[in-house]
């Protein structure tokens, strides 16, 4: 006996009224969870769903429909544990240091240090260590951190607010202009990575065997608009 399936929302750039009009990254993601309509579900943990949005927006529409085997990972994933702030923004700027304009490079840089004194702030009395992760992205472009360090002894500091949502922007704007072979594999590979990343600081076992890509290209076929 046929039964015939409900065909999921299109991957498509930027917000939609209703599922029949197609889908970001995060719209598909609370359609699946249940949750209603939106772009920025509970489901999900805030700074995770700004880079999906990013990504999904900034991937041409040709390579956009790869990104759907990655939503159902999403679920479920969020904590109010502010080292995950920390981790994705590190994560992003690691990514596009290399690859970004040298404008792009300083400003990632300034974030990276800020993001250590929000550490530093969080860990009260007792100093908290530097993170291996910001030295090692730090080192990506020594001429930037140098003028970071340069740049914020002058100003007198960063401010207190997490630069997250700022650095992942700067990141994948960057990456998705970069001069390389293929960013939207790139970003594609950062949103992953981040997934991957939550994952472990959720304790969350990868399981990816049954998205593969052949079975969402037949379910993410455009649905009929009404």
């Amino acid at each position: 006996m046929d039964v015939d399936i409900e065909p999921l929302p299109l991957l498509s750039r930027g917000k939609h009224r209703s599922p029949r009009r197609g889908a970001c990254f995060m719209e598909l993601a609370s359609y699946l969870a249940g949750e209603r309509w939106s772009d920025a579900p509970d489901c999900t943990h805030p700074l995770l769903a700004h880079l999906a949005r990013l990504v999904n927006d900034l991937t041409h529409s040709a390579h956009r429909p790869r990104l759907a085997t990655l939503v159902p990972a999403v679920i479920g994933l969020t904590s109010e544990d502010p080292r995950w702030r920390d981790e994705l923004a590190v994560l992003a700027a690691a990514r596009a240091l290399p690859v970004v304009s040298e404008q792009r490079q300083r400003a990632l840089a300034v974030g990276l240090l800020t993001c250590e004194r929000c550490r530093s702030a969080r860990s009260g009395p007792q100093q908290a260590a530097p993170h291996p992760a910001v030295q090692r992205a730090l080192k990506q472009a020594p001429l930037a951190a140098r003028w970071a360090r340069n740049f914020i002894a002058e100003a007198g500091g960063p401010g207190r607010k997490h630069p997250g949502e700022t650095m992942v922007e700067i990141a994948t704007v960057g990456l998705s202009q970069a001069c390389v072979a293929d960013p939207d594999g790139m970003l594609r590979e950062l949103l992953a990575d981040a997934i991957s990343l939550c994952e472990d600081l959720a304790g969350r076992e990868r399981d990816r065997e049954a998205l593969e890509w052949s079975d969402w290209r037949e379910v993410c076929r455009p649905a009929p608009v009404r």
